[in-house]
This record gives C-alpha cells, sequence and structure tokens, in this order.
C-alpha cells in the first residue's frame, strides 16, 4: 500500500493529506512515478539494457524527455560507483553491481517517497556504508525513505525502527 500498488479494503491512503484511495489506476501510476523511488530485493533491470540506459528509464515517467540529459543519468551512475560499468549491459553484472544500478535508477529523479527493500543485500561492507551514505544525502524535509532490512548495522542508521514480526508490528522506537 505504501507504493500505490494495493488498495485498502478499508480505511484510506492518504499522500501529503491527500486521500488517495478512491483514484484510478492511470492516476495512481503517474503519482508512482512521480512521487515514488523503488528500490526492489529482485533488481527488476532489464538485462539487454546498459546500466546507463536501465538508470535513465528512473527518469521515463517523471521528466519531460527533453530534459533526461546523460550527464544527469551519469551522476546517478557515479554516485553508486559504476564508472566503469555504466556501458555494460545488465545481464554482465555481479549481484553488487545490478543492486547498484537499481538504486541509482530509484534515485535519479529524487523520489519524495523511497521505498527500499533490502537495499544493501547484496553488498559488501564497504559499498553497503557507500550507499547509506548516499541515500543519507538524499534525505530533505520534503522526503522519506522507508527501508526494510534484515540487517541491524542498516537499521541502527534509521531516524525511527518500527519492527514486524509474524506480521504485526511489535516495536516502534526512534532510533
Amino acid at each position: 500500500m505504501l507504493g500505490l500498488l494495493d488498495t485498502p479494503t478499508r480505511g484510506r491512503v492518504l499522500l501529503d493529506g491527500r486521500d488517495i484511495s478512491g483514484l484510478g489506476e492511470a492516476e495512481l501510476s503517474r503519482l508512482r512515478g512521480r512521487e515514488l523511488g523503488f528500490i526492489f530485493q529482485s533488481f527488476h533491470l532489464i538485462p539487454y539494457r546498459t546500466v546507463m540506459q536501465n538508470v535513465a528509464l528512473g527518469l521515463r515517467y517523471t521528466t519531460p524527455s527533453r530534459e533526461i540529459t546523460p550527464d544527469r543519468v551519469r551522476a546517478a551512475v557515479s554516485a553508486v560507483g559504476l564508472d566503469d560499468r555504466r556501458d555494460a549491459r545488465c545481464s554482465a553484472l555481479s549481484g553488487g553491481e545490478a543492486q547498484r544500478v537499481a538504486i541509482a535508477r530509484a534515485v535519479v529523479h529524487r523520489p519524495r517517497l523511497l521505498l527500499a527493500d533490502e537495499p544493501t543485500g547484496n553488498l559488501d561492507s564497504a559499498r553497503s556504508t557507500q550507499i547509506l551514505d548516499l541515500l543519507d544525502s538524499l534525505r530533505t524535509a520534503d522526503s522519506s525513505h522507508v527501508i526494510v532490512t534484515h540487517d541491524p548495522a542498516v537499521a541502527e542508521r534509521a531516524d525511527r525502527i518500527i519492527e514486524i514480526i509474524d506480521g504485526r508490528s511489535i516495536t516502534a522506537k526512534a532510533a
């Protein structure tokens, strides 16, 4: 529901105070494209496309074509440490490299809500720190990040932690 992919069976979903529960799929899709960024645990990259092409897809639904510049895409690729792999096809990447492409694609348009499922799960500790530093640098007063993780080192960097066990929230605390 946070990603506007499911609708509630009861209650409402508010986005910036606006009830979006009754919106149609086209409007929900526009909102997802403009306001949300998704870092999927399984990457969802297009394997026959290059790193740059996959990251550019993060702008396709949010940015007018004339504003999708190679410099903007290149900056996102650089931010995740993949300068030397930007022209590689995604099918040739390691799991950690693919993870970083997925992160660059999710953040290239500076979403107001970033939903991340184990964003550092395929990364070594040095790359994990780099990516968490990047995500921290992208947070603003107008944005939020929701990160799902099993990694205590990732959780300890959060402003707020909600622990869920067996589908129930058992703790909610400030980090």
